[in-house]
């Protein structure tokens, strides 16, 4: 047998923490000294701590633990739990990863606020045009839910669009509307203009884009998870200048690589005049 202080050792724990395990009676010792007082392990309770450590780990409270001692839990339900823990951590991980990501560029636009260079919005007249697209459906207009959504929308269009046959006539165009359903959900439109003929029989939707006699523009720059700020900066352009804005903004992907801080996008936000002039500068395409 060993001494407590012997058994600690070997189970990589803390003496003050068999004391306690042995206080709640969930790890008791061999024997104890009467006389001394002293505890006693043998080898073969090395086990039965391992169990208590690993279910500790896995966020079992001590009185959990017991119950599942009690079950006689071998280590293969041992290796399933800590299985279906693993993947309970790694969703809290991108969750919060997520959460900071978002806490982030709330951030940045708050130190951007109020920053917006007249000379970076433009209104231009946005022609009809028509497109090849797919739609999804996003849980809300946050960047983070339009991304996991819009990517393989897109993705899956460019297949489609080559296999057609079909020959593109411009950048990528996404665009938003409300869901029918409400409760803050978008439907998510990617699309891309094209001048093929189709027979009908094609495996994605054909849109004409309507006319915008004025929509006010303005250039992102890199990846769209933080276009949060360039989005308020319009936002706030359009209320300066006396405009309302209409809508969703579409977004035109003017230049694209697989690195998404090299994106270069441009937002097209509809609006009409609020009433009065407006100082502004006009570009016609």
């Amino acid at each position: 047998m060993f001494s407590i202080g012997e058994f600690a050792r070997h189970g990589r724990v803390s003496v003050r923490m068999l004391r306690h395990y042995d206080a709640v009676g969930l790890l008791r010792p061999a024997f104890v000294d009467p006389a001394s007082g002293y505890r006693f392990y043998r080898a073969g309770q090395l086990a039965q701590l391992n169990r208590i450590i690993a279910l500790k780990d896995l966020g079992f409270s001590l009185q959990q633990v017991q119950a599942v001692l009690d079950e006689q839990v071998s280590a293969a339900e041992l290796r399933g739990m800590l299985r279906l823990r693993r993947a309970e951590i790694h969703a809290q991980i991108e969750t919060e990863s997520a959460r900071l990501a978002r806490v982030e560029a709330r951030l940045l636009t708050i130190e951007e606020e109020g920053r917006v260079q007249a000379d970076g919005v433009v209104i231009k007249r946005l022609t009809p045009v028509r497109v090849g697209e797919l739609t999804g459906t996003a849980a809300s207009y946050e960047p983070g839910a339009i991304t996991p959504v819009i990517q393989p929308l897109y993705s899956d269009l460019w297949c489609r669009l080559a296999c057609a046959g079909v020959t593109t006539a411009g950048p990528a165009v996404a665009y938003y509307e409300d869901a029918a359903d409400g409760d803050g959900a978008v439907v998510v439109h990617a699309s891309v203009p094209f001048i093929t003929e189709t027979a009908g029989d094609q495996d994605f939707s054909v849109v004409e884009l309507a006319e915008v006699e004025k929509a006010a523009a303005i250039i992102h720059q890199g990846s769209m998870d933080d276009v949060l700020s360039t989005g308020q900066a319009l936002a706030w352009w359009i209320d300066d200048n006396g405009y309302h804005s209409v809508g969703y903004a579409r977004e035109v992907t003017l230049e694209w690589s697989p690195d998404p801080d090299e994106w270069v996008t441009e937002l097209q936000q509809p609006i009409y005049a609020r009433g009065g002039p407006a100082d502004v500068r006009d570009a016609r395409d």
